[in-house]
């Protein structure tokens, strides 16, 4: 079985174009699900954020009508509730040697986009893995963390490859809208990303080698289900 490294924001706020605070962390959904699939697989997870801080969850991620009724939010509670001493406790991203792990897995809401996009930490993580063919995995607004990963002649590391992630349209249709500081599609198609997203809010996992990304919370199953293949 394999060593995953999964990776949360730390971030419980994200400033706006308008310069107002939104209040967010990571999507539990998108946790949740990964780490329950991963987990039911045999896998050993560990969760490593910047500065080992304890992440926050988005609480509109764990409203009836964002998690799809009251009884899968009850379910994402209760499963948050059961890692807690995880969660409370994740590993020091600064610390991480990514020669541990097989799999690097990055789970979003809007958290990344407020600290992951630049941290240098995850970025020499990510470069690594990535030389070393291990699988890279973010979806949602986690490929926004694949921002941080330059070589040291300051390339993009993902230039030229497939993925997908958060689409404008479901940004600007279900997230936070017009005043959303900027966009991750737009910042990674800027970068030399070929992204490649499907209908708004339905599963859609973009497989290019050992990179895996999904578009949105829906696609969370998927991503972690094609990890698993792809670890065999």
């Amino acid at each position: 079985m394999a060593n995953i490294l999964m990776v949360v924001s730390a971030a419980d706020s994200l400033t706006m174009k308008d310069g107002s605070e939104h209040r967010t962390g990571f999507w539990a959904e998108e946790l949740v699900v990964a780490h329950q699939t991963l987990l039911a697989a045999g896998h050993t997870i560990h969760i490593a954020t910047p500065d080992g801080a304890r992440p926050t969850v988005d609480q509109v991620s764990l409203a009836s009508e964002s998690a799809g009724g009251e009884e899968r939010a009850k379910g994402f509670r209760d499963y948050l509730a059961s890692i807690d001493g995880e969660l409370s406790h994740p590993l020091v991203l600064a610390g991480v040697d990514m020669a541990a792990y097989d799999a690097v897995v990055i789970p979003g809401g809007h958290g990344p986009m407020a600290d992951l996009y630049k941290d240098a930490d995850l970025g020499r993580l990510l470069v690594a893995a990535n030389q070393d063919g291990k699988i890279i995995a973010p979806f949602c607004h986690g490929p926004a963390g694949l921002l941080s990963a330059t070589d040291d002649g300051g390339a993009f590391a993902f230039l030229g490859r497939r993925l997908t992630v958060f689409t404008n349209e479901e940004e600007l249709g279900g997230g936070t809208g017009e005043n959303t500081p900027w966009m991750v599609e737009d910042a990674l198609k800027e970068k030399g990303a070929v992204v490649e997203n499907a209908a708004a809010w339905t599963s859609h996992v973009v497989r290019d080698g050992n990179l895996i990304t999904g578009q949105n919370p829906q696609s969370s199953e998927d991503v972690a289900k094609e990890v698993i293949n792809a670890l065999g």
